[in-house]
């Protein structure tokens, strides 16, 4: 399989509506919003063959539209960016798909790397990443996801809550505390679809974590791991210390300069 051919679109599904924090994709983190960082990320990343921003709200499509990027009116009402990502799913011309939350920023397109690689080596229908997590207060954090799998990298749960649960407490080993899951998601056609059709289940309900309806409809999702950092946006708060760890991050990886997001002089 060649890296240099496209197999892969990537879209970022990016609402101006959120409770915690309204136009969020329109915020700005070291001079460029938050949508022209993720997308610009995208682009250029191994297997990406195209990279469209999905919303519902004019201003982030004049947003996207004046940095140069490729967005789409979604207007109808849709359950999760991957419904919204599923209704435009035929008109995509890759049988690979992306779901990249506009608000999960990599530092790195090693990052896509880390999904799309191993996704396009597998049989797998649905995937994702995680993350290692060491300190205790991201555990109880109800932000931050977690994911537990089976040995061959299946997911058995996602949850706020922690887990897993450490009944005699954790002691520091070659396990982590805990994994947590990344905003993003990769499909082949058919189980974008097949997800789509599914009716929202107990758990997608209970916890407002969408990819809890795959399980419950027995949809497998293989989760790789990766070492590459993302910033979160969750508020407003988030911003300045995203800000802080941004500059910080560049300012240690001169190596890595094209990969360094535009935003960066």
């Amino acid at each position: 399989m060649s890296l240099n051919k496209p197999y892969v679109s990537v879209c970022i599904p990016a609402r101006f509506g959120s409770t915690r924090f309204p136009g969020k994709p329109l915020a700005r983190l070291c001079g460029k919003s938050l949508i022209q960082h993720t997308y610009e990320v995208m682009q250029g990343a191994e297997m990406v063959g195209r990279v469209l921003v999905l919303t519902d709200h004019q201003e982030i499509y004049r947003t996207v539209k004046d940095f140069g990027g490729e967005v789409r009116m979604v207007t109808e009402p849709c359950r999760t960016g991957t419904d919204r990502v599923a209704k435009i799913g035929n008109e995509l011309q890759h049988e690979v798909v992306v779901n990249w939350q506009a608000d999960e920023i990599p530092l790195h397109r090693g990052l896509v790397s880390d999904l799309v690689v191993p996704f396009l080596g597998s049989s797998a229908g649905m995937g994702t990443l995680k993350r290692p997590l060491s300190r205790s207060g991201d555990a109880h954090n109800p932000s931050i996801v977690k994911v537990t799998t089976n040995q061959q990298g299946q997911a058995l749960y996602f949850s706020r809550s922690p887990i897993p649960f450490w009944r005699d407490g954790y002691r520091p080993s070659r396990m982590p505390l805990a994994y947590m899951h990344l905003g993003v998601y990769i499909f082949r056609k058919p189980v974008l679809f097949q997800f789509a059709d599914a009716p929202s289940g107990i758990l997608e309900e209970a916890e407002k974590l969408e990819q809890l309806r795959a399980l419950e409809h027995g949809i497998p999702i293989q989760v790789w791991e990766t070492r590459h950092p993302s910033l979160r946006i969750d508020d407003p708060t988030d911003l300045p210390v995203a800000e802080a760890e941004f500059l910080a991050y560049h300012a240690s990886e001169p190596s890595e300069k094209s990969d360094k997001p535009a935003g960066l002089k």
